[in-house]
């Protein structure tokens, strides 16, 4: 996804990058790297038969506002500067693949659609899915193995809320790789599933009755540097991380004196902290960033109790491997897991 130009900002070091407010960078949707994958969103919509076409702006993160049928996106998608920035940042960029960011589209295209028909007023969308106007809850606990929900984007986020639900479920079916109809067999998600293809089939040619080109937290409207930006997002990936280690980590590791000579535990998992992070983020869908954190606070456990290597380095991997996924999964099934909106 090439830029068109190169911003005055474009070779900055992150030091200096940092300084900036996103109001200062002065990006537009049109004609950035975030063009296209709206491009391939509209052409979904338009290959399905519906002519609704939600707007699109750049903003801070993904979102749909309510009542309005467009879609935020998050500015650091426009430019590979700005991705680098966000990598360096978060240790990942959401959407920072094209399949990644189509995903996160035609879930906000769900939303956006949803606005714009308001749909939620009808009584079988209430009956399959519930009610829209719940309240938004700062927490859930998916469960990882109901059939009642599709799976799309990670976290289980279907589960979240009956508007996320409606979402996840308009992305699968649009997904035009989605072979929903075999995949869903015998699930009982199906039924949502086959709700929103007649529905489709119902409003896709009719002009929606929300038509607003309402525009909430532009970049016009973001003045904290992005220092402070990434301050407060690592605050909150990093919230309520569970950091109760110690047993597990004297089964992998040892304080017996007769390992003196051995790497101690500290340098061992430094040296495994990249791949560790990105296999389990793979494995949980969990945020390379929580993960990071949890690998830094076991860093201060083993550093404090004088834990040692005492098994072969690959097994010693394996078990911490193992370790992180099972706090991991853990902590999204039974803590009350945030969601990140």
């Amino acid at each position: 996804m090439p830029s068109r130009s190169k911003p005055f900002w474009s070779a900055f070091p992150d030091e200096r990058l940092l300084e900036l407010r996103p109001c200062d960078l002065g990006l537009r949707l049109e004609g950035s790297d975030v063009e296209p994958p709206v491009r391939q969103l509209y052409s979904d919509l338009s290959s399905r038969g519906i002519a609704f076409r939600p707007h699109a702006w750049l903003s801070d993160e993904f979102f749909t506002p309510d009542d309005v049928p467009g879609i935020a996106i998050p500015f650091y998608l426009a430019h590979p500067r700005l991705r680098a920035l966000e990598q360096s940042q978060m240790l990942e960029v959401e959407g920072g693949t094209h399949d990644w960011c189509m995903r996160i589209l035609r879930h906000e295209a769900g939303h956006a659609l949803d606005n714009a028909y308001r749909l939620h007023r009808r009584r079988k969308y209430r009956e399959l899915f519930g009610r829209y106007h719940a309240p938004y809850p700062e927490s859930y606990r998916p469960r990882p193995y109901t059939k009642r929900f599709v799976v799309h984007l990670d976290m289980w986020y279907a589960q979240a809320h009956p508007a996320e639900d409606f979402a996840e479920t308009f992305a699968v079916w649009l997904n035009p790789r989605s072979d929903w109809r075999r995949q869903y067999d015998g699930w009982p998600a199906l039924r949502k599933l086959q709700y929103i293809d007649e529905l489709m089939h119902e409003v896709g040619g009719e002009s929606p009755p929300v038509r607003t080109r309402c525009r909430t937290h532009t970049l016009s409207t973001l003045r904290l540097t992005l220092r402070e930006h990434y301050r407060r997002k690592r605050e909150y990936y990093c919230r309520d991380n569970p950091c109760c280690y110690d047993r597990d980590l004297r089964r992998v590791f040892s304080t017996d004196e007769k390992y003196a000579r051995r790497a101690t535990a500290e340098e061992f998992l430094e040296s495994i902290r990249g791949e560790a992070r990105m296999m389990i983020s793979r494995w949980t869908g969990a945020p390379q960033l929580t993960i990071d954190r949890t690998i830094a606070d076991m860093k201060e456990r083993v550093a404090l109790l004088g834990l040692r290597l005492c098994k072969p380095a690959r097994q010693t991997k394996v078990d911490v491997m193992m370790m992180l996924a099972v706090q991991t999964m853990n902590y999204l099934t039974d803590s009350r897991q945030r969601i990140v909106l």
